[in-house]
Formats: C-alpha cells, structure tokens, sequence
C-alpha cells in the first residue's frame, strides 16, 4: 500500500529556532523507507532561508512558497491527487491553508500539532493563527504530540472525528553512544521559552551556582541578553542538527525542562528527550503525567524537582549507574520511538480512513504514487 503524501510545515528545511525541522525529516525518512512518495512544503522565511540546514533531501521534494496565492497556483495539483494531506501547526496562515487544502484534496486531510498544549491553550484565548475550532472538526485526522487525556478532549469538545498520537522520534542511525570525552557534567539544548526558563534556572543555573567547579552548557537561540548566566555556564547561540549527537555524547547528563502547557496536559514527550536517550547520555527530567509511560523514573530516567536533587545527582551517581541508567532509556526508546515506529503509525491511521473514505466513495482510493507538479 504505497501512498502519495504532501506534508505542509513550518519548516523542513531549516532548525534555526524550532523543533519541527527534525521531527519532520525523521518522519518523512520513515515514510519513503516504507515506500511512501512525499512532497514537503514550506513558506519561504528569511529567517529560515538565512539559515538553512537541510536545502534538500534524499526523501523527500521540497517545495517552497512565497504566499498562500503562490502555494495555489503552484502546488493545488499536488494537493489534490494526494492521497493524504497534513497541515502542521504554525504554519504561517495555517487557517486560511488549512481551508483551502480541505476544499481541494480529495483523499484523507489530516492536522499535526507538533505544539498540542500550546495549540489548545491559545484557541482558549482566541488567538491561534493557525488553527481554529471548525477546521479540527473539519481535517479527518488530528494527529498529536500529546497523548493521554487531550486526545478525548480533542474528539469530545472540538469535535475532531478522530485524534491519535504521533509523538516525536529519533533515527538511530543519526544518534548513538560515541566513547567522547566529556566536557560538561551538565547540558540543555533548547530554543528560550518564557514559561521554561523558571525550570532551567531551578534545575540548572541555581545548581551551576553550587557546584562552581564543574562545567554546564545552554545551547539554543532566542535567551534574551539581559539573562545572567553563572561564571561556569557555557552558551552556544545555535547548534545545528548534525553536531546534537556529539553535544549529548560531551555531556555526564542531559536536561530536559518542558513547557508549562505540555507539562498541564502531560504525555508531552520533547523530541530532545528521545535524541539524548538514543545517545545513551542519562537524563535529569522534570516531571509531567505520562513521562513514566516513556522512561520509568530511577532506572531509565531521573526526576529533579529542585537544584538540590541535580546537584545531588550529579555529586552522588557513580559512572557506572550513570551509564546503566543511559544504557537502559536507550534500549527502551530504540524499541518504540524511532521514525519508523511513527511511519509506521501514520501508515495505519491513513490506511484505515483511506479505506473508509473509499468505501463511501465506491472507488479505490489508494493505488500507485501520482505524480505532482514538482
């Protein structure tokens, strides 16, 4: 059962700022190893373009778009012989896309909220660009970063016809143990968010205090200049997907700090969360409801609450558990979060509603890959 996709997203192309970049070309590897032909577009931004990562790629057609008039014009052949369409969240005019690949793909439609919390919390608000509450009952499929209890919420008070998870991933291929001399006893990678740096400052920075002889590292944009960081605090402003691996393989741990959104809903996995435990580097988490159903707390994953328990951590675990504790949040994650686990997935949702749909149709809807435009 091969499928024509077309996935539009924030960004493809560049990581510059933004953590869909990677989920995105870990699931569009997963579909075209599965046999899948995708098609990826993009808005065209400077501030992607300026920093692009990943121009092309071996999986997938890129396609760019300077507008929404632009993006009609040129790909609405594509979008209407697929036989899935996703619209990712934040894409710039996501609404008005959202609307117009509705009225002219004639296979499955399908969301993808790489932000779910963040996406719910802002309709609440009445102030998401991207999305809003006629187009979730209007896509056929919600797929979601978050699972657990939202997915009810997202069928029974928006009235999505159907939300399933598709949580983020990690290729194997791309991140594994490497035997690096640790620089630092503790790092964050991580774009600034307002409601996440209480946390970092909680479980790390007050923790660098304590701990004067060690060395920490902030890797990610974005942190505003009047942030003063402790004396034994590296920084390093942007560091591009093809450097993560050596990052987490540098490090005794890793830290994970989540959003206050993701961490109300909970069952919010950061793709970091995966890419670190594939390094086999051992994570100090905070915590939300669901991270036990990913990584069980104490053996493959440790919870800090506070600067005293990393500090603890960090003076009173020896090598030997350090590495066990890797050892094992690897072995979990390889065993149910690689890309192919999340192609996999996407695969039986569509499958389903592609048969659906063509039953009501009384034509087969799935068959060869068509060709596009591009």
């Amino acid at each position: 059962m091969k499928m024509k996709i077309v996935v539009l997203g924030l960004s493809i192309t560049s990581s510059w700022g933004n953590g869909h970049a990677t989920t995105y070309r870990g699931l569009v590897r997963g579909l075209a190893q599965r046999g899948h032909e995708i098609i990826f577009l993009e808005r065209d931004a400077t501030w992607y373009a300026d920093n692009r990562d990943y121009p092309k790629s071996r999986y997938c057609c890129i396609g760019l778009y300077d507008d929404i008039d632009q993006l009609r014009a040129v790909f609405a052949e594509d979008v209407r012989n697929a036989d899935v369409v996703i619209v990712g969240s934040y894409v710039p005019e996501g609404i008005a896309v959202g609307q117009w690949v509705i009225e002219t793909a004639r296979g499955l439609t399908a969301f993808y909220d790489i932000d779910t919390p963040v996406t719910l919390a802002r309709l609440e608000r009445n102030d998401c660009d991207y999305l809003s509450t006629e187009l979730i009952a209007r896509y056929q499929l919600y797929l979601s970063f978050t699972g657990g209890p939202t997915l009810q919420l997202i069928e029974n008070r928006y009235r999505s016809p159907m939300a399933r998870a598709l949580y983020c991933s990690v290729d194997p291929k791309l991140y594994f143990p490497e035997q690096l001399e640790k620089k630092w006893a503790l790092g964050y990678l991580g774009t600034y968010s307002k409601d996440r740096q209480p946390g970092l400052r909680e479980l790390m920075l007050d923790a660098a205090k304590r701990l004067p002889k060690e060395s920490f590292i902030v890797a990610g944009p974005q942190y505003p200049k009047a942030i003063r960081w402790p004396k034994n605090v590296e920084r390093i402003t942007h560091l591009p997907p093809n450097l993560h691996r050596a990052f987490y393989n540098e490090q005794d741990f890793t830290l994970n700090i989540t959003r206050h959104d993701m961490k109300q809903a909970g069952y919010s996995p950061s793709v970091r969360l995966f890419e670190a435990a594939a390094c086999g580097t051992p994570i100090i988490s905070d915590y939300w409801p669901g991270l036990e159903t990913l990584l069980e707390p104490n053996k493959e994953i440790l919870i800090s609450t506070c600067a005293q328990d990393t500090v603890r951590y960090l003076t009173e675990i020896t090598p030997q558990t350090r590495a066990a504790i890797g050892a094992r949040a690897r072995e979990r994650i390889l065993a149910e979060h690689t890309a192919d686990h999340r192609a996999a997935e996407l695969e039986e949702y569509a499958a389903k509603l592609l048969g659906k749909i063509s039953k009501r149709r009384g034509a087969p809807r799935l068959g060869p890959a068509t060709k596009g435009s591009l």
